[in-house]
């Protein structure tokens, strides 16, 4: 019996092709849609989730009110933090802590070989962290191979890079920088680490190495924060984490001096640490829970508008089918019966749709891994995976066959037989006019919204951020004293070239994502600012490169060592001065004492972050001991001819060193990666939104035109233009979109002005952006009518006549 079901079903398919494609196409690309962002949210929510210890690990935080109201958030602490911790509360089983230098120097000096100069990023790790984390070891362990100082532990892949197989690794030594010092021994191979964690290591070394290093001094630092310097906590799973929070404010005051006393820690589970964009983490990338949460409605609304399509063209086609559900009801069949052999056709219908969709999703996976820069696997045996398809199939089969199963199984026999069914017996004109306009408003949302994303990330793009970023390229130097003291013999060796401009040595770049913070004394006062000052430690030709504008004063002096103070005017108009020129020759206070000089000029406010954050106080100052790398402005246009001559002259300078160099303006567009990711995903769910729906318009037009073949006979014969013939026949639908786009606007309006809220600098919620949205898609929605309706105006009024 259940086999005759499906017999029949399939045969009926068959009948009606154009009617099954239709529907095919749509459920499967709604369906592919949804298992991609099924398998992007399944990859972001597992981040970490494979440690054992994963309930009972937190991750100590830092945070500072300021007098604005504003916390600011860091995922580091002062470095004694961690042992202090262990030695007060009992509570805590053990403490790890871990830092994460980025961009290293190392070197491998094979015997009777070529040096292998590479970067990498160090994380000094204490044993302990093995001991929270799980981790596989292919040689060695926590407690033999990161106890010795100037250990190094290499992943598995790191090894196979540099030494050919991971096993002749073992015993090799590696250098850090030029520094005969540091030299590190490989006690010990990692597996590479899973794809889905934010640590995301290949090179670690030894923490006690760090009483070596140049940051010796910090180890003992409770004032300072390094926001790469991490400690974690284990936790009893019966302790009381708000109490352990109070418990850290008190930790804090104790330890702090008395100026710093708002400063407090606080906990963070490990299991929220890929989702907290304030603390951030080692991969540089978070996926919040609102995100999970938009791309989640994005999937279910797009798996809507598929089963509404199949709604649509199930009814519309219930017409043509009257004759068979009259003659089966007269032979015998029950309603139960009939309504089981459309859900048959149904469950067909969606088994076909849901291997397309796996098809299509495998097919546009790579796409996807290399857009989101992700590594998501597929793979069938996932348990997860398979359990999300089996409820799309049971899901969309009874979403999409129940209600066409009622309304097709409920005819009368009599009436059928006598092809009296009409449209509107066949599941209600205003049904599915409910429908199209349930699909077009989903659509309009998707649309509306992806237009204004895009037009914030262009504005982004092309925003003055108060310095010029154009044709400037930054590149790294080497951190030691020596390397620094060659600073000046290689600008005036790239000055020699014509189409080099501006030469500058600093600590960073104007805007960057890595900043030296610091509050100060002003005018001999005794109490310290209520505010922070990203401090640019930069020479003197750094507001030529950079095209940075005085609006008081000048720059300081040419020195190696801070004598002068360079301020920005939002600076001045917090220390209370609304003329800049009055805070000229007023003095700043240091770290107490350590670092005290005059301000000499005042420059325009320039971004010294993201577009996210408003304009912060900057202080310019020389010191060469903290130059990380040099800007290099270049005559536009002449970057590719010039490129070559700039690695010669480095390496030739550095020929110990790994050259490598990036434009400025690409590094300040990575501030706004993500959202230029989920820009293009918005795009291609707003084009599947829109085609679904289309699809399901052009199969009702279809149904309208046969159905309607009569009436535009008798209206041609009386002498309608085929013109009028297309309005009559695309009018309704024009309605329908604008009424969906009349309860579309406001809820786009209201989720999207609640998104721009986020940033700091944001685009206006301009009227044309919605005007854009309802004229793109009437223009798409008329084309997609355009070819049934001219078909049926340009017939043969007779034919149709005769045949009716």
């Amino acid at each position: 019996m259940l086999l005759n079901y499906f017999k029949t079903a399939y045969r009926n398919l068959l009948r009606y092709k154009g009617y099954t494609l239709m529907n095919i196409l749509g459920l499967s690309i709604g369906i592919a849609a949804c298992l991609l962002i099924f398998l992007v949210i399944q990859f972001e929510i597992n981040f970490d989730n494979f440690h054992s210890k994963k309930e009972n690990i937190y991750r100590i935080g830092s945070m500072r009110p300021q007098p604005d109201g504003i916390i600011h958030y860091s995922g580091g602490v002062s470095f004694p933090v961690g042992p202090a911790l262990m030695a007060e509360f009992p509570q805590v089983k053990q403490e790890a802590r871990i830092l994460n230098r980025e961009g290293e120097p190392l070197t491998i000096d094979n015997p009777g070989g070529e040096k292998k100069k590479f970067k990498a990023d160090l994380y000094y790790t204490e044993p302990e962290f093995f001991g929270m984390f799980d981790f596989e070891w292919l040689n060695g362990s926590a407690k033999t191979s990161l106890t010795q100082p100037n250990s190094i532990v290499l992943t598995k892949k790191t090894a196979e890079k540099y030494f050919g197989d991971w096993h002749s690794a073992i015993g090799k030594t590696i250098m850090h920088g030029s520094r005969k010092d540091e030299v590190y021994k490989v006690t010990g191979i990692l597996n590479d680490v899973p794809d889905n964690t934010d640590f995301p290591f290949e090179v670690l070394v030894s923490y006690s190495a760090l009483s070596n290093s140049d940051i010796k001094n910090m180890l003992t630092d409770w004032v300072s924060t390094w926001g790469s310097a991490y400690t974690f906590v284990e936790l009893p799973s019966n302790v009381s984490i708000s109490k352990f929070n109070k418990d850290l404010i008190t930790f804090a005051k104790k330890h702090k001096p008395a100026e710093y006393a708002k400063e407090a820690y606080v906990t963070q589970p490990l299991s929220e640490m890929h989702f907290d964009e304030e603390f951030g983490n080692y991969r540089n990338h978070t996926f919040s829970k609102s995100l999970a949460l938009a791309l989640k409605l994005i999937g279910l609304f797009l798996i809507l508008i598929a089963c509404v399509n199949f709604i649509n063209l199930a009814t519309a086609q219930a017409v043509n089918r009257s004759k068979e559900v009259g003659v089966r009801k007269v032979l015998g069949s029950s309603r139960k019966q009939l309504a089981f052999q459309f859900l048959s056709e149904t469950a067909i219908i969606t088994i076909t749709s849901l291997l397309v969709a796996i098809a299509l999703a495998w097919l546009s996976l790579p796409f996807l891994n290399q857009l989101l820069e992700l590594k998501i696997a597929f793979s069938l045996s996932n348990p997860a995976i398979i359990l999300f398809l089996i409820t799309v199939l049971i899901v969309v089969t009874f979403l999409s066959g129940t209600y066409p199963a009622v309304i097709l199984s409920g005819f009368n026999p009599i009436t059928a037989l006598k092809t009296k069914i009409t449209s509107k017996m066949a599941g209600g004109i205003s049904l599915r006019r409910v429908l199209v306009v349930a699909q077009f408003g989903i659509a309009h949302v998707l649309i509306i919204g992806t237009l204004i994303v895009v037009s914030q990330m262009n504005y982004f793009r092309n925003a003055s951020l108060g310095f010029d970023k154009e044709a400037i390229i930054n590149v790294p130097i080497p951190g030691d004293s020596i390397s620094r003291a060659k600073i000046d013999y290689l600008k005036q060796s790239l000055l020699r070239n014509s189409n080099i401009k501006n030469v500058s040595a600093a600590y960073n770049a104007p805007s960057s994502s890595s900043n030296w913070t610091s509050d100060f004394k002003f005018d001999h006062s005794t109490k310290a600012t209520p505010f922070n000052a990203n401090l640019k430690w930069a020479d003197i030709d750094y507001f030529k490169t950079y095209g940075l504008q005085f609006v008081a004063g000048g720059p300081y002096q040419e020195s190696d060592t801070v004598r002068e103070f360079v301020i920005n005017e939002t600076t001045a108009h917090k220390l209370g001065f609304t003329d800049p020129k009055q805070i000229i020759g007023k003095e700043m206070n240091f770290w107490d004492g350590g670092m005290v000089a005059p301000i000499v000029g005042v420059v325009k406010d320039f971004n010294s972050n993201s577009l996210r954050d408003p304009l912060g106080s900057v202080v310019i100052a020389p010191m060469k001991g903290s130059y990380e790398g040099i800007g290099i402005k270049i005559i536009p246009g002449k970057e590719k001819e010039t490129l070559p001559f700039i690695e010669k002259r480095w390496n030739q300078t550095y020929p110990d060193y790994v050259y490598e160099y990036s434009f400025l303006d690409k590094r300040i567009a990575e501030f706004y990666k993500q959202e230029n990711q989920l820009a293009q995903l918005y795009k291609i769910f707003a084009f599947i939104a829109i085609f679904i729906s289309c699809l399901g318009l052009y199969g009702l037009v279809s149904f309208m035109a046969a159905q309607r073949t009569k009436e535009v006979g008798i209206r041609k014969v009386l002498g309608a233009t085929p013109k009028q013939i297309v309005y009559l026949l695309s009018k309704e639908f024009s309605l329908l979109i604008i009424i969906a786009f009349a309860i579309a606007a406001p809820i786009a309006y209201y989720i999207m002005h609640a998104w721009l809220q986020n940033y700091t600098y944001r685009i206006n919620l301009s009227i044309w952006i919605f005007l854009l949205a309802i004229a793109g898609s009437m223009i798409i929605a008329w084309i997609t009518v355009a070819y049934k309706a001219i078909k049926a105006a340009m017939a043969n009024p007779v034919k149709n006549l005769r045949n009716e």
